[in-house]
């Protein structure tokens, strides 16, 4: 059933990809600028492929209902990440979000003690609210786009969490994201706090043997439009430190998003998300397609 609902979302964002402007104008109201709505992070709230941004997904303004699927691949050394998910921006004030996330240990899975192939998942539900501030449309005020945002993830491998020191296989982020477009320097720049417990975004689990507080962490962003559908640039993640076990480091990625059309945009990137589970520099590609209303 959870398939059969992205795939839906993404049938209809590929239909307005190649509709003809006037079957497009039936059916949107408004639109933002190319790529000023973000595109989906691995967690499936609008902004980088690391980071949250303050945007709100969709193309659509306040004049309407927008929205976006999505499907990422991060592929390492020694695991894949999988990622998909839908998000709808209503009023361009609030976002309401769902991911769904698969680990694959790969072989390293047997080195660990797993099984070779072993996976671990979770489910990410998210709401976002705008409190203050346009990221685009306030070029004379320094206030950038606000907004504050609740993500609550579940992770499915409950015994194995406990097993490795973890405290809880589900928990709540909270984050406050700021966000900003300089049109005369096309450029755009991100700088969120999160309050979080999780281990390796959540796979983990919440909380650990050497923490079980939350801790605040960075997530930052900048990237330049090289062209008005073409958004270069790179992101830094900070993550809290809780399971003896296994030492947490900060990611990094190098992106490119490529608007291909209103509708439709690819994200490539360079990811280092340092050492997982005990296994070191785990660096590779990331490859993110997104269809959006």
């Amino acid at each position: 059933m959870r398939l059969k609902f992205l795939l839906g979302w993404l049938v209809t964002a590929l239909l307005f990809a190649f509709a003809t402007p006037a079957q497009a104008g039936e059916w949107r109201q408004g639109g933002k600028m190319l790529l000023t709505g973000g595109v989906s992070s691995i967690e499936g709230a609008a902004g980088g492929g690391l980071a949250t941004w303050s945007l709100i997904a969709g193309n659509e303004t306040d004049a309407g209902i927008g929205a976006k699927v999505h499907a990422t691949y991060v592929a390492l050394p020694d695991f894949n990440l999988a990622s998909a998910g839908v998000a709808i921006g209503i009023k361009d004030r609030v976002e309401l979000s769902y991911a769904r996330q698969s680990f694959d240990t790969r072989k390293a899975g047997a080195a660990l003690g797993l099984g070779a192939g072993f996976k671990f998942g979770q489910d990410i539900y998210s709401i976002k609210v705008k409190v203050a501030g346009n990221a685009l449309y306030d070029q004379d005020k320094v206030l950038p786009q606000i907004s504050i945002g609740v993500q609550y993830k579940r992770a499915d491998k409950a015994p194995i969490i406990a097993a490795v020191g973890g405290k809880h296989s589900s928990g709540t982020d909270f984050y406050i994201a700021a966000t900003k477009v300089i049109l005369s320097k096309s450029m755009v720049v991100n700088a969120t706090v999160r309050f979080t417990k999780a281990n390796q975004f959540g796979l983990l689990g919440f909380g650990g043997d050497l923490s079980n507080a939350y801790k605040p962490q960075f997530e930052g962003s900048a990237g330049m439009l090289i062209k008005r559908n073409l958004l270069v640039g790179a992101e830094v993640r900070t993550r809290p430190n809780n399971l003896r076990f296994a030492r947490e480091q900060r990611g990094l990625d190098v992106f490119a998003a490529w608007s291909i059309s209103r509708h439709v945009a690819i994200t490539a990137a360079y990811a280092d998300l340092g050492d997982i589970a005990t296994v070191r520099r785990q660096r590779g590609a990331l490859l993110s397609l997104q269809g959006s209303i």
